[in-house]
């Protein structure tokens, strides 16, 4: 899902194109090895992020390491094992990945350098909590990327509506209106379990609650049931199948046939669209994903990159500077403009304002949340019940009895034996 979203938001951008490494400077200065992953950032934008390094830290150079997603976890996983002299000072990891690699104590604590130096109050919440263990923070945000809802300025003119909604209530009443005439109000797929997570999380509920350090399943409590409902309620204004999620077929096919109004989807989706149906350009518009008021955004899931540093690297202070200068806010400012990402702080926001598909994604953001943050997540998504769930909801099932099944089969993935 994460390599999806990430390749959706960076569709339009010069990409380095394949492992290597960028040459810092020579002579007389300490190597500091980073590992970030491809399309990440552009090679123009790490050619200008060395050079500037390198420029205000003449003791040290960087030697920038790109590497592929598939396959990362267990190259991670050896680094983070192995001997400091040939492995990575800095690595970029997926938010919600933090909580497998913390384990047995093998990040750099960083969170005396967090509260003192980088204002880690004003993160991003879907990127600072997954980065976070026991009250200490080892990965530290550094951009993020989540969904907003695309649609078709043209029907939404044709329907009568002058703005985009604010409210939930809004956004029901303007897509019963838009599912008319042979168009679909939303193309919605019954298995979208990131969109109904934020939904949930609006309601104050949770995929899983964690109590005596113990991770259980909480599909079936009213909150969480309350979301399903309103996705349940959202999902009959169009035609999306129950049985499959968002990628089968891609949504962005079945935007660019024509008789859709809105998905939700990353803003970079856009992009293909307009390729599948040079007719839309023009007509497309952004907004983030309603809330229960309109005082704020719903609550999304928040996909991006926090950076951590390796306990086992040979220069800890090293470490930490390129980590303070990437996540500072100049070069999350540079970052943001040059790749369409949303910043780390919300403060940060109106370095993208002129987008609007990244200004709409960075209003959600400062309300984003993640998975929970416990290794044993990647068995739940593996197996996942929640889409089963939502199948069977969705298709006339009693949603408390599916809830509570659902749950359960959470409880059993995150601590077995206590299903």
């Amino acid at each position: 899902m994460r390599r999806r979203l990430l390749a959706l938001a960076c569709a339009s951008a010069s990409l380095v194109s394949a492992c290597g490494v960028l040459p810092g400077g020579s002579g007389g200065r300490h190597t500091v090895t980073v590992w970030l992953m491809k399309d990440s950032a552009s090679q123009e934008f790490l050619r200008r992020f060395t050079e500037d390094f390198e420029r205000t830290h003449d003791d040290l150079r960087l030697d920038i390491r790109i590497q592929q997603w598939t396959g990362i976890g267990p190259k991670v996983q050896a680094a983070l094992s192995g001997s400091a002299d040939d492995g990575p000072d800095v690595i970029e990891v997926g938010n919600t990945q933090v909580a497998q690699y913390v384990e047995g104590g093998r990040l750099t604590n960083l969170t005396l350098e967090s509260m003192r130096d980088w204002g880690m109050d004003d993160w991003l919440p879907g990127l600072a909590e997954p980065g976070e263990d026991n009250s200490a923070q080892f990965g530290i945000p550094w951009y993020a990327a989540n969904r907003v809802v695309i649609y078709r300025k043209d029907l939404f003119e044709k329907a009568g509506i002058k703005s985009p909604p604010r409210t939930r209530d809004e956004w029901l009443a303007d897509t019963e209106k838009l599912n008319s005439g042979g168009d679909q109000g939303i193309y919605l797929a019954g298995q979208d379990w990131y969109t109904l997570s934020g939904f949930i999380w609006d309601e104050g509920g949770d995929l899983a609650k964690q109590s005596a350090n113990i991770w259980k399943g909480a599909l079936d409590t009213p909150a969480a049931l309350r979301g399903m409902d309103f996705y349940r309620r959202l999902q009959a204004l169009g035609n999306g199948p129950t049985e499959a999620d968002e990628e089968h077929p891609p949504q962005a096919g079945v935007f660019a046939a024509g008789k859709v109004a809105q998905i939700v989807a990353v803003p970079g989706l856009a992009q293909v669209i307009v390729q599948k149906n040079p007719a839309l350009k023009g007509e497309l518009g952004f907004f983030p994903v309603p809330g229960k008021t309109a005082a704020r955004p719903g609550t999304v899931f928040t996909g991006g990159s926090d950076l951590i540093v390796p306990r086992n690297t040979d220069d800890r202070d090293a470490a930490v500077a390129v980590v303070a200068a990437l996540t500072g806010a100049k070069w999350e400012t540079e970052l943001a403009r040059t790749m369409n990402y949303v910043p780390n702080k919300a403060t940060l926001a109106s370095a993208v304002a002129g987008e609007e598909g990244v200004a709409a994604m960075a209003a959600g953001a400062a309300h984003g949340r993640a998975t929970p943050s416990t290794p044993q997540w990647a068995a739940v998504e593996a197996e996942n019940p929640i889409k089963e769930y939502m199948s069977k909801v969705l298709s006339g099932a009693d949603p408390r009895t599916e809830a509570r099944h659902a749950s359960q089969r959470i409880t059993e993935e995150l601590a077995p034996g206590l299903g």
